[in-house]
């Protein structure tokens, strides 16, 4: 019905008034989807200068919604009067999954609902179950040269893909470390924590932002380590994963009250559990590694990098859903602080070992 808001803009300004957009939707209010038709009500009411923006109906259209309509929205007088998406009933299988997957990660009803209706499953989320089914393959089968896993097996150094401070010219090692374990219940934690949390994440927020969360992460994470621990080789895929969880749980707090999750005290004291057993642990064995099989244990300051990563810009990610992201202050301000420690790095590990004459171990 594109062409009906024309007949009520014959100057072709851009904007109806609201009382004509108000008629257009009760006209054909019945042939939208009913939340989308709530939003298109909350956006006329809560327009104070009484006229709409033509964009903002065909951004709403075709899924996309800028700042300004956003802000329309959760800053209008008007309240979502109809029932919350959690108490709609007769939901197929795939209906049900998906307003779970809304309720796991999203604070505003009207984002919920928005999602609802908007989520197609096209592209599936397919970066977290491919990153999951490579760093597996690769640990058994390139690795290990079998399909049995092992715990903490000196294999795991051998490969042209983890970090190691005396490779560290071979700049694809600071990303591809992340396929490589150290035994079975370091890729066993990684693996359950990328499929629980990444993969509803990247339903919500798509691959693109994902990944980049993800990847950021990651290149913190070796880039920590060859500044702070600078002896240490790394593995393991904790810098993105730390960066997943640690945005997803910051999000939880700021928005406390409005997360309808079940059980979110509970299930945020175990994921913090989790991780803290796992980051102890990695401490632990960084200073008193097995005496056998004899290898040198990875740094655990990927795991910090990955945290601090993820309460900042992966927290403005997931802050906001479906907003442009240049649009926020927030977004340049982490954005900038990140590049600047990327390029610190850099440079230091260009001169820093150099000038510090550090005694690294042997090239695996």
């Amino acid at each position: 019905h594109f062409p009906l808001l024309f007949q009520f803009d014959p100057d072709n300004t851009g904007y109806i008034s609201t009382e004509k957009f108000r008629s257009l939707l009760q006209r054909h209010g019945s042939e939208l989807d009913p939340h989308k038709l709530e939003v298109l009500l909350a956006l006329a009411d809560s327009n104070s200068e009484g006229r709409i923006c033509y964009q903002d109906f065909v951004n709403l259209m075709s899924n996309k919604r800028s700042n300004s309509f956003r802000q329309a929205i959760l800053q209008g007088n008007r309240r979502l009067c109809s029932k919350a998406l959690l108490e709609e009933t007769g939901l197929s299988l795939s209906q049900r999954l998906i307003r779970h997957v809304a309720y796991e990660t999203l604070p505003r009803e009207i984002d919920r609902k928005w999602y609802y209706d908007s989520y197609t499953c096209c592209p599936p989320p397919w970066f977290m179950i491919t990153i999951t089914i490579v760093a597996f393959f690769l640990y058994n089968g390139v690795v290990l040269d079998r399909f049995v896993l092992q715990v903490t097996h000196p294999l795991y150094l051998k490969n042209a893909l983890l970090y190691h401070p005396q490779l560290r010219a071979q700049a694809w090692r600071y990303l591809t470390y992340i396929f490589m374990h150290a035994g079975i219940e370091h890729l066993g934690l990684n693996v359950v924590l990328q499929l629980l949390v990444g993969v509803p994440l990247e339903m919500v927020h798509g691959a693109a932002r994902i990944s980049f969360v993800y990847v950021a992460g990651v290149v913190a994470g070796s880039l920590a380590v060859s500044v702070a621990d600078m002896t240490a080789p790394v593995v393991g895929s904790s810098g993105g994963v730390y960066a997943l969880v640690s945005a997803h749980l910051a999000n939880i707090v700021m928005n406390w009250s409005g997360m309808k999750c079940q059980f979110k005290l509970l299930r945020m004291a175990v994921a913090l559990i989790c991780m803290s057993f796992e980051f102890g642990r990695a401490v632990w064995l960084r200073f008193h590694p097995s005496a056998y099989p004899p290898c040198p244990h990875p740094s655990f300051m990927a795991h910090l990098g990955g945290v601090m990563v993820g309460i900042t810009l992966g927290v403005v990610i997931l802050r906001n859903y479906e907003q442009r992201l240049q649009d926020q202050t927030l977004w340049w301000i982490f954005l900038s602080i990140y590049l600047i420690f990327v390029l610190f790095a850099i440079f230091w590990n260009i001169f820093a070992y150099s000038l510090l004459d550090l005694k690294l171990p042997p090239p695996p």
